[in-house]
């Protein structure tokens, strides 16, 4: 079991004069029982098939209370809502997330994180923690999906019937 993240966890409730109570506890099981994003509903199903006595108020005011907390994150899908994952200390990910099947791919970039570490230097920021998301159309929707733009700043995007890539900086100086 995640016994660092629970006791993370246990010292937040403490802090807030909150108790671990045995729905919290299900809750805080079924999420760390395997790495998914996860919707608060599906985590409802699973927990009322598992006999828990837990009320659908109870799993969103819990999942806020763990993502405050930092033992799990929240991913925004598109309109439908939110997702949720279990977070293990120390590791870190960003995320993928096609706005057309809400397909989450994470990925670990150093690049990124290097240069994340650099603008806030430069701006005499201390980071405590980040987000990021980005947002488009996965392999297996492309297809499917309808082509954002046209011209010489499209790029073939490996193959893929219906849609080009434009990079970010060329739609923005458009």
């Amino acid at each position: 079991m995640e016994k660092r993240e629970l006791q993370i966890f246990r010292k937040y409730l403490e802090r807030r004069g909150l108790k671990l109570t045995a729905e919290r506890r299900a809750l805080f099981d079924e999420l760390f029982s395997r790495h998914e994003h996860v919707e608060a509903d599906e985590l409802l199903v699973r927990l009322r098939a598992k006999h828990k006595k837990i009320s659908r108020a109870t799993i969103y005011r819990t999942l806020e209370l763990m993502v405050d907390s930092g033992i799990v994150g929240r991913l925004r899908i598109g309109e439908a809502g939110y997702r949720y994952e279990r977070l293990r200390a120390g590791d870190h990910h960003d995320h993928l997330i096609c706005d057309n099947c809400g397909k989450v791919i994470e990925f670990f970039e150093a690049k990124i994180e290097a240069l994340q570490d650099e603008v806030a230097l430069r701006h005499g920021f201390v980071l405590l923690s980040h987000t990021h998301q980005m947002r488009g159309i996965c392999r297996a929707c492309r297809p499917r999906a309808k082509s954002p733009a046209s011209g010489s700043a499209a790029q073939d995007t490996g193959g893929a019937e219906g849609i080009r890539a434009v990079p970010i900086a060329s739609r923005l100086r458009e």
